[in-house]
């Protein structure tokens, strides 16, 4: 069965249409059914899916978010904290927002597809905002969906556009496919995140067009939804990434180990970093697979977005003196292309933080991308030492120990020569096979 949302009453006049969708999503939850949404603009409020649904966008139709804030406090705790630093320096998130759009929880059977457009409406969001920068009002601001316990769900062909935060939050779920959609997000804007698995296993992420800030796709285990166990079984491919940190990334949020995740056939592109994993919590990642990569990443505009163009980061350092750090272990790099204005960051809390870790035909060209300098790597969330200034290196490695460089080749134009230290800058590291 069809319930096209304007025989609810929906309009494209400046109205909240969110009751006359929801009627239509109850309906067609009770007959298994499809929620049409035709050509246009619709408001909203925030919108609850319920079981055995398909939100189907028709092309031309976009659902925006409305311009009152408060209409989307769906808890009623008005507690979102207006920013005293920026986001860049602290944004410790556990993982539940306090505002919701697309708003989903304890479900089964959820589909969201078709040719048109679901609009966060990013701009009622701005707080501090420069040439290089746009900061939210406060911290944690709106994903523009919020999955959790969900099972069965796919998100196929659609567009998430202007989203004010993570844009696909997905938090326990399990038998999910994500494929054919789009993110555009402003490139400007923080911690605007394209797709986020939180605790989730049995994922399918391919065919995806990403361009967002912060990260693109970024496997999560956050403190407070721990019940729902580790991130596991999630397979990336096909995808094109682009954005002004980290692209593919493990973390921060790290309540929880992350194994069986394998990642290829790429492309990240125009990004900050490439591969990023910055462990700070108890979690481990271990057992995954990155194959047939192309990575080119420059230096961006600082000290905004984490990060100083590096293509591979691996970092595993507390974020508290009271959690120890977990492992980095397991892992296969196969076949990657790397262009990029700074080398490889390996870096540990100790010496058996990140080991066994296989880098096979990795291929690397440093030259000069932009005017930003490069003098430093970065660690950042870490209080005890959030930068390492220093020159360029093919490899930085601290604390490490069985690491392998199968033909490992490199190149350095003469763009950044005077940019460059030593090419492999190791210290406290053992059994490291370079060639």
């Amino acid at each position: 069965m069809n319930y096209n949302i304007q025989d609810f009453g929906a309009k494209t006049t400046n109205t909240n249409n969110a009751s006359y969708i929801q009627e239509a999503i109850n309906k067609a939850s009770q007959e298994k059914g499809t929620i049409i949404i035709p050509k246009g603009i619709y408001k909203t409020s925030t919108i609850i899916l319920k079981d055995n649904i398909t939100l189907y966008l028709e092309e031309g139709a976009v659902l925006k978010a409305l311009d009152d804030i408060s209409l989307f406090d769906i808890t009623n705790k008005d507690n979102h904290q207006n920013l005293e630093v920026p986001s860049f320096i602290n944004c410790d998130y556990d993982g539940k927002p306090t505002l919701y759009f697309i708003y989903g929880a304890h479900l089964k059977n959820v589909t969201i597809q078709g040719k048109g457009t679901i609009d966060g409406n990013e701009e009622i969001f701005y707080g501090y905002q420069d040439d290089y920068f746009i900061d939210g009002a406060f911290y944690p601001r709106m994903p523009l969906l919020f999955l959790e316990d969900i099972r069965n769900l796919e998100i196929k062909e659609v567009t998430l556009a202007n989203s004010a935060f993570w844009t696909t939050h997905m938090v326990g779920c399990e038998n999910v496919h994500i494929h054919h959609i789009k993110i555009r997000n402003n490139l400007k804007l923080a911690n605007c995140d394209g797709i986020d698995p939180d605790h989730c296993h049995h994922v399918e992420i391919h065919d995806c067009d990403i361009i967002c800030a912060d990260d693109a796709i970024v496997f999560k285990n956050t403190k407070a939804n721990q019940q729902y166990g580790d991130c596991y079984d999630i397979h990336v491919y096909n995808c094109k990434l682009k954005s002004t940190s980290g692209a593919v990334k493990f973390g921060t949020e790290s309540f929880g180990d992350f194994y069986n995740i394998n990642v290829e056939d790429v492309k990240i592109y125009d990004t900050n970093r490439g591969i990023t994993m910055q462990l700070r919590d108890s979690g481990s990642i271990y057992d995954c697979q990155f194959k047939n990569i192309q990575i080119s990443t420059s230096v961006g505009p600082k000290p905004y977005f984490w990060g100083y163009g590096e293509p591979l980061a691996l970092t595993a350092i507390n974020r508290s003196d009271d959690i120890p750090v977990g492992e980095i272990r397991n892992l296969t790099f196969e076949n990657i292309t790397l262009d990029s204005e700074n080398g490889l960051l390996i870096y540990g809390e100790e010496q058996n933080s990140i080991h066994d870790i296989s880098f096979k035909n990795l291929s690397l060209n440093l030259h000069n991308k932009s005017h930003w300098p490069k003098d430093r790597h970065d660690l950042r969330p870490y209080d005890k030492n959030p930068f390492i200034d220093g020159k360029v290196n093919v490899l930085y490695l601290r604390n490490a120990k069985n690491l392998t460089f199968d033909h490992f080749t490199y190149e350095k134009d003469a763009s950044l020569k005077e940019c460059y230290g030593i090419d492999f800058d190791i210290d406290n590291a053992k059994d490291i096979h370079i060639n």
